[in-house]
């Protein structure tokens, strides 16, 4: 049979209990907002108590005098009914101890007669004239008398309600009313303490309600996404007031960087593959070259027609396969900016975007011997991109044929290039993003870079590439460079 735990090991079991009961229940933190909330709400409930206690505690102090007031007055009236007001007469005594007073004067056109001879006293009294509306005085009066001398008395002014006269004046101690003025209190205090801790209790249930568990469901939400961005968190509420919308705007703000995570893990798988197959790339190129020269010795006429535009292509695909890394970490190689006629880099470009006579065509607006200040290989990529996009976009709508329209405008000191179809327009949804990576509003088969790349080398110029209008009747893009 085992030992009876000693005295000690009794007083380390509640210790215990409370320990194991603290490290289960978690309270939250000092300086936490709910703990800030607590405090301001018993700040405000204090507040309220002092602004309910002091009035009250005036009007008790004067409803009292104002009774020892009344007695005085009623046994003013018995004492002056007496033979010769005999102030010595045992009925004064017993209407002097009935009410509460220990002399009582009255004044009538500026004589004072006193009906009830005043004892001495220790102290001199002090004055409280209810005549006067001081509001201030009437405050402060209750706790001069709850903290003043045992032995202070008070002489009271007020006019008579019962008699005629100009004023009354009655003598009474202090300590009697001292004495129910503490009681008052306390009774009051603790009513008003009770009453205002339900009050304030309510309030901070209603703000934890309203307030502190909506953003503890926020902070738990932001928490949970910098831990592991990928995932969703809590869905946000349907409320329709400021923290309903906080949430919602920070649901938003995660999906749009949760997009943005995903489009940079893209691009870097994206750039990962460019750089396995940019060597293999280049072999091909170079073996195409070297196909090329041959063909050059050919005497086909047809051949000698189109070997330049196949060696441009090559050329071009060659500079951009050695110039090619991940993308988004990479920098396009600054522009060698020469003096180009834009009618013949037009028409290279409309060649390669696919523009045809019988299907597509290009059609030009632009001033005779119109040049621009740009990088010639970059300026074709951009044209490229932009027919390519227009000519996909008509043939995704079905027809066979469709115009691409390339005008040209000098701006001051700017080259203005707009590149407009006769397409069916882009949604406005799409219209938001069409500059993002990944985003395609043509063909299923685009990998959605083109016009991302495209402002990128229109930055590169100074310049800047934009959607200008879109709609049923078509779509126009406008290319800036500096001159």
């Amino acid at each position: 049979m085992s030992a009876p735990p000693s005295p000690h090991e009794l007083l380390r079991l509640p210790r215990a209990w409370w320990g194991a009961w603290r490290d289960r229940v978690r309270f939250p933190a000092p300086d936490g907002l709910s703990w800030r909330l607590l405090l301001l709400t018993v700040g405000f409930t204090l507040a309220v108590e002092a602004l309910i206690v002091a009035p009250s505690a005036a009007s008790f102090h004067e409803r009292w005098l104002m009774d020892r007031l009344q007695s005085a007055e009623l046994a003013s009236v018995g004492v002056e009914a007496l033979p010769y007001s005999a102030v010595e007469d045992t009925v004064a005594e017993q209407l002097l101890t009935i009410g509460g007073v220990q002399a009582v004067v009255v004044g009538d056109q500026g004589v004072r007669r006193l009906l009830l001879q005043a004892p001495n006293l220790p102290r001199t009294p002090d004055v409280i004239d209810l005549r006067r509306h001081n509001v201030g005085a009437r405050l402060l009066d209750p706790w001069r008398t709850l903290f003043g001398h045992p032995d202070r008395s008070i002489r009271v002014q007020a006019r008579p309600r019962y008699r005629s006269g100009d004023f009354i004046e009655v003598l009474a101690p202090a300590q009697p009313l001292k004495l129910e003025l503490r009681a008052f209190l306390l009774n009051s205090l603790l009513v008003s303490l009770l009453i205002s801790a339900v009050a304030g209790g309510l309030l901070y249930a209603g703000l934890a309600f309203l307030v502190l568990q909506p953003l503890r469901r926020v902070t738990r939400s932001i928490e949970h996404f910098a831990t592991n961005p990928e995932t969703e968190g809590e869905p946000p509420s349907t409320r329709q007031d400021e923290i309903g919308r906080v949430e919602r705007e920070l649901a938003r703000m995660q999906e749009e960087v949760r997009l943005s995570l995903r489009s940079r893990a893209r691009l870097v798988a994206l750039g990962q593959a460019v750089a396995k197959i940019n060597h293999d790339l280049r072999n091909m190129l170079t073996s195409a070259q070297i196909a090329s020269e041959r063909l050059a010795a050919s005497p086909d006429p047809q051949v000698a027609k189109v070997l330049p535009r196949l060696e441009r292509a090559l050329g071009r695909a060659a500079a951009l396969a050695r110039n090619v890394l991940e993308y988004g970490r990479s920098e396009e190689p600054a522009p060698q900016r020469t003096r180009i006629a834009l009618a013949t880099a037009v028409t290279a470009a409309a060649e390669d975007a696919g523009l045809e006579s019988d299907g597509v065509r290009l059609v030009r607006a632009i001033p005779a011997r119109f040049g621009v200040n740009a990088d010639a290989d970059q300026l074709h990529r951009i044209l490229v991109n932009l027919m390519r996009n227009a000519r996909q976009a008509i043939e995704a709508a079905g027809r066979h044929k469709g115009v691409v329209r390339v005008t040209a405008t000098d701006d001051g000191g700017a080259c203005l290039i707009q590149v407009a179809d006769d397409g069916p327009g882009i949604t406005a949804r799409m219209a938001e993003r069409l500059f993002e990576p990944f985003v395609s509003g043509g063909a299923s088969d685009g990998t959605g870079l083109g016009l991302t790349i495209s402002r990128e080398l229109a930055a590169n110029h100074g310049g800047d590439l934009r959607l200008v209008e879109t709609g049923p009747d078509g779509t126009t893009f406008e290319l800036r460079l500096p001159d």
